[in-house]
């Protein structure tokens, strides 16, 4: 009971961050659930089961708030469905054990990728000059449908990070799109997983606490899209991807527990160090809008007296 708690806590710290970052809700689930020892064919499989409905009602949620562009949904969905059911059927080919330093490996990756491409966007946004061609957004949905199923994660991560730095949708249209679109792809990836693995190799308790709290969190991640800076989200959640598929990596690999903490203290370290100067730009960014908007409307008011 209390394993079933903790998921469903995880849960809803995940879709949190999925919610308002537009990724990581897969990445952050399937990472916590191979560090607790599950197969990584049932780990990818429970938690796109867990998104069929996290997902529905963070699209519903987002769609209420404004945050969705239904064209770049609609083509986005198809590519995304066939890539979630091909990698879902190659993940369930592959022996678990075997699997799983490959799949850590592919996580890591995705959570590096997270941290860098939202550091590299910089404080500045580009001009939102029209809408992400069909010949972007099909392979990007197909990638990333396939990655998602492979890793657990990788919907997000591409779609998302693509998204923004075209710099051809507004960041909040971009992030309510990708979560929209994501239900389409978990039902490609449940799909494959329903037909590769049958019902019998399905975890439904864990199924059942990470739908409970991601569903929980979905209307408020909707909400916070707008008030929570989105490079803060990508170094946390990056950081405790990096960390724990790193330690499932050096364990692979055989080397002592001490060697492995204190590899991980010293990336954590630097981790700290890393969201702790985020926070800081953030802030200063921050103050500085204030002021800017303070300025303006001083400005305007003597005008208009």
């Amino acid at each position: 009971m209390r394993q079933l708690i903790v998921l469903g806590i995880v849960g809803l710290i995940a879709q949190l961050i999925d919610g308002s970052l537009g990724m990581a809700y897969g990445v952050t689930s399937t990472t916590l659930l191979l560090a607790a020892g599950t197969a990584p064919a049932a780990a990818s499989a429970a938690v796109h089961f867990s998104e069929l409905g996290t997902s529905l009602v963070s699209g519903i949620s987002h769609h209420r708030f404004g945050n969705v562009d239904w064209r770049t949904v609609g083509i986005l969905a198809g590519p995304g469905f066939i890539g979630a059911v091909l990698g879902s059927t190659f993940l369930a080919s592959l022996d678990g054990e075997a699997a799983t330093p490959w799949i850590s490996g592919i996580l890591l990756a995705l959570g590096v990728y997270v941290i860098w491409r939202f550091l590299a966007l910089g404080g500045k946004r580009p001009e939102f000059k029209s809408r992400p061609s069909a010949g972007m957004l099909v392979p990007v949905g197909f990638v990333g449908g396939a990655l998602d199923a492979i890793g657990g994660g990788g919907w997000g991560p591409v779609g998302t990070t693509t998204l923004l730095s075209s710099g051809r949708l507004e960041p909040r249209k971009v992030i309510g799109s990708i979560d929209t679109s994501e239900f389409v792809v978990a039902v490609g990836g449940s799909l494959g997983f329903l037909i590769a693995l049958g019902s019998q190799g399905i975890e439904w308790q864990i199924v059942a606490a990470l739908l409970i709290g991601g569903v929980i969190a979905a209307p408020f991640a909707a909400w916070l899209v707008k008030l929570l800076p989105a490079k803060v989200l990508a170094v946390a959640a990056g950081g405790i991807i990096i960390l724990t598929n790193i330690r499932t990596i050096l364990l692979t690999f055989g080397l002592d527990a001490t060697t492995v903490w204190l590899t991980l203290a010293g990336l954590a370290l630097v981790w700290f160090g890393l969201l702790a100067h985020v926070v800081r730009v953030e802030r200063a960014a921050a103050k500085t809008r204030k002021a800017e908007e303070a300025a303006e409307a001083e400005a305007e008011a003597t005008i208009g007296s």
